[in-house]
């Protein structure tokens, strides 16, 4: 099969187009035709090394753990899924090696659910791994409640515009932090968006003076400073971005497979509750240049690669 791969850690430039072995089919997994998959910074932190502590690469690596595709091989012990199905996952294992970016991957079903009707492949692949971890870290760390107040960093980006979405439907006012060419995305998403950068603390206490129930951090930094700052006595806090949190008392966050989970995002897409904007879509043959557009972070939504047949 075709498939993008690297056999060291490095920048884009290590990332290869070529032929790798199909991969075979445990029993408790599903062999997906790949449609699409999605672009995440999680991939190229893995490549560069960043995860090394906890996750082993086995060389070489098939990067990415979005997914969106076609169920063309059950496994011998596969029950919830056949031939022809549509589906998407967080294909997520606990080693590098055997990811999205090819033409067909080995997807263990605990990581998948159907397909949205009505998304195309290109929005559904940006769905997984985003939806869970804004799902995962509003309702199992923050456990966000109706009334609530909740900031969001980054509220226009994969992650966070999945949150403001999330956190609007729990019942929460959501207030977002965004570049000013965004503002009018995060409104339409349900959020308030607030300019980022120097005084964003005084803009956020005058939006709201109580101070934040919880905030969601997805940047690190000064970002999380300043989440820390303007919480409210009791708030809560969480990152995906910065261990430093735990000096403020909160929590870090990493998103894990989930089948019923995704499932439930996957109803919330289809009843038009939530929604992914695809910003660029490349062909798998240029996927290194679409993780060089991710590691700019400017953008809007996901960037997603394609695989084979346009949905």
């Amino acid at each position: 099969m075709k498939a993008i791969s690297y056999s060291r850690y490095g920048t884009a430039d290590v990332l290869e187009y070529g032929e790798r072995p199909d991969p075979k089919v445990g029993p408790d997994s599903v062999l997906v035709k790949v449609r699409a998959a999605a672009v995440n910074p999680v991939d190229w932190k893995a490549r560069e090394g960043y995860l090394q502590a906890g996750l082993e690469a086995v060389f070489p690596v098939i990067p990415g753990w979005d997914v969106s595709g076609v169920v063309v091989q059950p496994g011998a012990a596969v029950y919830e899924f056949e031939v022809g199905d549509e589906v998407i996952g967080y294909v997520r294992e606990d080693f590098l090696s055997r990811g999205t970016f090819a033409e067909y991957v080995a997807a263990p079903v605990r990581t998948l659910a159907r397909k949205p009707l009505g998304l195309s492949f290109e929005e559904a692949a940006g769905l997984p791994l985003c939806g869970l971890t804004a799902y995962q870290v509003l309702h199992r760390v923050l456990k966000v409640r109706n009334g609530e107040t909740v900031l969001v960093h980054a509220a226009a980006g994969g992650v966070g515009s999945l949150a403001v979405q999330l956190a609007r439907h729990a019942g929460c006012r959501v207030v977002g932090t965004a570049g000013p060419h965004n503002h009018d995305y995060v409104r339409r998403l349900g959020g308030e968006p607030v300019e980022y950068g120097d005084g964003l603390a005084g803009r956020l206490r005058e939006l709201v003076p109580g101070g934040f129930d919880a905030a969601f951090d997805t940047v690190g930094g000064e970002a999380l400073r300043v989440s820390a700052q303007t919480l409210a006595s009791d708030g809560r806090l969480a990152s995906i971005a910065d261990a430093e949190v735990f000096s403020y008392g909160g929590h870090y966050a990493f998103v894990r497979p989930d089948a019923q989970e995704l499932a439930h995002l996957a109803e919330l897409a289809e009843q038009g509750i939530i929604s992914v904007h695809v910003d660029r879509v490349f062909p798998l043959e240029q996927a290194a240049e679409a993780y060089r557009l991710n590691e700019q972070g400017r953008t809007r939504g996901k960037i997603v690669v394609t695989v084979g047949e346009e949905s």
